[in-house]
This record gives structure tokens, C-alpha cells and sequence, in this order.
């Protein structure tokens, strides 16, 4: 039996920058069951996802706000959805789902949040974090259905959000676009780097939580020793100015590339040798997985998410936050100079990827949790059991 309409799936998102619930979303959208659902994606600033989403056909409004419980476009939110005849919304991160939760009560829709790490954080002040507590306690008790990337990302919540519930589904990525037998890369030759350098990788925003001002330092204790170092920083944000201006303070402005963020990321990873994250935390890093799906060795900080996919000295290296520069330069330096051991970690990498962290798998997953919601409410009469 056929459905007499398809779902029309809301995915929201608080950007149209690439980052990982963007990267996130895009995967989702571009593997959904397309004789079932409908999917739809409100963003709230423009950007590159946007863009490649419109390339997909699948369609995209923004309505521009950077700001969370902005209470000034829910109206805006509420006529969109209520125009869009939606069935289903599915906000993704903290601040999508505060600017959609109202209008999506109002209309009665059912909503999932995504939680793709907390907006709370050890690192920050004591009132900061109490309020953005507060935030996401209030988020995740009117959400139908809550979804944590990673089993640590729900550990993090339980700890400090009393009867906080919510599903796991592991982040997926798509081996047939992220395949390096497959991908062939001219980054080098364009940015000058020589084929003969180690070329190190960073693909992240410049935010704090990122650290790429502590990877700059790091990479410089590293160049010191191996002047065939080099490293690639892909991205954009508010700490790339400051990084721009360190480069040149540590004296490594010739052996660092900056690039904003670009669209051929598969061709960036095949130009690399290792690929570094030295998050402070994360939800479960889609940059990573995409890293690992083509077979880089890598270096990560040892922190939620992140752990649940590196295994130390099997798929890649997991350093500690303290002193994280001396220990980024120990692995960097250990890396570079042992080819066989960034084969090992590369192929144990892209078998991680494959056996958990697969796109399709994930997608069929979050399918599943929106027709079970759907029976719940017994919306429009959609019922899962009117699919075959």
C-alpha cells in the first residue's frame, strides 16, 4: 500500500555555514526515502549549505536571525510552517530548536531535537552555564523525541538534566563520496604545497572550543624539529584573524595554508597526510568521520564523542586536553615520520567508519524514529503502517 502524500519533513538549522550538524543535515536530507518523505530545510543565516541544497533540489528558506529564543521571528517561523503544510519539524542544535519549538507547539507538530553537542560546556563561567543549562533542560523537556549523536553526548546531559531521555543514532557518512580509491586531489599543485611535505589538516570553524590558536602553537613546537611540515587550515570564524596574526609571531607563516571553508572537501582530505582535531568537545565530529572514511591517520583530543570513535593506537591518537600543545607536537612529530604507522591507523580508520558510522544506516534510523512519532500523534493519519 502506497501513501496517499508524502511526510514533509522539517529539518532546521541554526546556519547555512559548513559545519558538522550542517554536514550532518545535508547527509540526512540527501539520503531520506524520497517515496516517503518530503524533506524541507529552514536555515537561519545563509551560506555554502544552502547553496548545495538547492543543487540537491531539496528546499531551502532562510530566515535570518543569529540569535537563540529569538522571540521576534517565531511569528515568521509559525506562518512558514503553517504555509509549508508541514508534518513533522526536526531542529538541529540548540539554537534551531529554541527559535522553532514555539511555533511548532502552536501548530501542534511534532519535534525532534538533535543534539549535536551541548550549548553547556566545563569551560565556561558559572552563571553562563547555568543559564544555558537551563536552556537545553527547557528544550529537551518539550521535545518529543530527543537524539544524541553519541552515548557520551547523553551521559554529558543525564548529568546535569534531571530525567533528560533521548535516543542515540551515531552521525553516518557516505563511503561512496568520501572514498579515497576513488577521489583524486589537485590541492597541492593549487595551493603550492609540495609533494614531498607532510601536510597536516585542520577543517573546523576558528572558534574557541576548536582550538586552532593551540594547534598553531603546537604545529610550530613540531616545525622546529621537521622542517618538511606542513599544515593546512580550513574555515573560517571569530579566532581566524587572531591565528592569522600568530602565524607570523611564531614564524611559521611559510609552512601554514589558510582556506575559508571550501565545497571539495573529499579532495582537501585526499591531499593529506594526517588530519588533527584538538576540540575542548564535541557531539560526535562529522569532520572526523569524513577525515577517517578516506583514510587519514589522525590526531584528536581525548573528549566526549571524539573517544567514541578514536581507539588509542589502533584507529589514530587520542591526546589529553592539558598541556595540549607539547602533546599535539609528540604526535605530530611521531606521525610524520612513520609512514607505516599513518597506513595502519588510516585503513583501521576507514573500517571504524564502515562497520558504525555509515550514512545509510543512520538515515533508515532517524526514518524509523519520525513514522514511530507520527503513529504517536496520529498525525494527519500518517501511520508507519501504511508504509511497505
Amino acid at each position: 500500500m502506497k501513501l496517499h502524500k508524502k511526510i514533509k519533513v522539517l529539518e532546521c538549522i541554526r546556519q547555512g555555514q559548513i559545519g558538522g550538524g550542517e554536514s550532518h543535515l545535508l547527509s540526512l536530507a540527501e539520503n531520506m526515502d524520497k517515496s516517503i518523505f518530503e524533506p524541507m530545510v529552514l536555515s537561519f543565516t545563509d551560506g555554502p549549505m544552502v547553496q548545495r541544497l538547492a543543487q540537491l533540489g531539496i528546499p531551502v528558506t532562510v530566515l535570518y536571525t543569529e540569535k537563540p529564543f529569538n522571540i521576534f521571528i517565531w511569528r515568521k517561523v509559525k506562518a512558514f510552517m503553517e504555509a509549508s503544510k508541514v508534518d513533522l519539524v526536526h531542529a538541529h542544535g540548540t539554537r534551531a530548536n529554541s527559535n522553532i519549538l514555539w511555533a511548532a507547539r502552536q501548530l501542534k507538530l511534532p519535534v525532534l531535537y538533535s543534539i549535536h553537542g551541548w550549548s553547556f560546556h566545563n569551560d565556561q563561567q558559572g552563571f553562563v552555564k547555568k543559564i544555558r543549562t537551563y536552556g537545553e533542560r527547557f528544550l529537551t523537556s518539550r521535545s518529543d523525541i530527543n537524539i544524541s549523536v553519541s552515548e557520551s553526548n547523553k551521559q554529558s546531559g543525564q548529568a546535569v538534566i534531571p530525567g533528560f531521555k533521548s535516543l542515540v543514532i551515531n552521525n553516518g557518512i557516505d563511503q561512496t563520496k568520501f572514498d579515497p580509491l576513488h577521489t583524486s586531489s589537485t590541492v597541492r599543485e593549487e595551493l603550492g604545497i609540495s609533494q614531498d611535505s607532510i601536510l597536516l589538516l585542520f577543517i573546523a570553524r576558528f572558534t574557541s572550543h576548536k582550538q586552532p590558536l593551540s594547534l598553531l602553537q603546537g604545529f610550530a613546537l613540531a616545525y622546529k624539529q621537521n622542517k618538511s611540515l606542513r599544515l593546512l587550515m580550513v574555515g573560517d570564524g571569530d579566532q581566524k584573524a587572531t591565528a592569522l596574526t600568530l602565524v607570523k609571531e611564531l614564524g611559521v607563516q611559510d609552512a601554514v595554508v589558510f582556506q575559508s571553508f571550501r565545497q571539495d572537501v573529499p579532495q582537501v582530505l585526499a591531499a593529506a597526510d594526517i588530519f588533527i582535531l584538538p576540540s575542548l568537545w564535541e557531539g560526535l565530529p562529522i569532520g572526523l568521520l569524513e577525515a577517517m572514511s578516506m583514510g587519514k591517520a589522525v590526531i584528536a583530543t581525548n573528549v566526549d564523542g571524539t573517544c567514541e570513535v578514536i581507539k588509542n593506537e589502533e584507529n589514530g591518537i587520542l591526546i589529553e586536553v592539558e598541556n595540549v600543545c607539547n602533546n599535539l607536537a609528540a604526535a605530530i612529530l611521531r606521525l610524520a615520520s612513520d609512514a607505516s604507522l599513518r597506513k595502519k591507523f588510516g585503513s583501521k580508520a576507514i573500517e571504524t567508519v564502515r562497520n558504525r558510522f555509515n550514512a545509510a544506516s543512520m538515515t533508515r534510523e532517524i526514518e524509523h524514529v519520525y513514522l514511530q512519532v507520527l503513529k504517536t500523534k496520529n498525525k494527519n493519519g500518517i501511520s508507519p503502517d501504511t508504509v511497505q
